[in-house]
């Protein structure tokens, strides 16, 4: 991201003041702070979403390998035991 220097930041307010008037530059100022608390909020609270659903998804896995060991236990036991048929 580009340094603004002091001399760009007045040259900026001088043509903000131009375009819009001194009326109208404290309305702008304060709907462009509420846009940018809205916009830091969004991210965190995406931030925090997606962790969420990345404990979500790593608690899946470690039921889905539970279930494998469960599966292999169960075949490993019924492997030890034969099923006499009748003659």
């Amino acid at each position: 991201m580009p340094n603004i220097g002091i001399t760009e930041l007045i040259i900026i307010l001088v043509i903000l003041l131009l375009l819009f008037g001194s009326s109208r530059l404290p309305s702008l100022a304060r709907g462009m702070g509420k846009s940018i608390n809205e916009f830091k909020k969004g991210i965190s609270e995406g931030g925090s979403e997606a962790d969420r659903e990345r404990e979500a998804t790593d608690a899946r896995r470690e039921q889905l390998r539970d279930g494998d060991r469960i599966r292999d236990d169960e075949r490993a036991t019924s492997d030890n035991f034969t099923v006499n048929k009748p003659r």
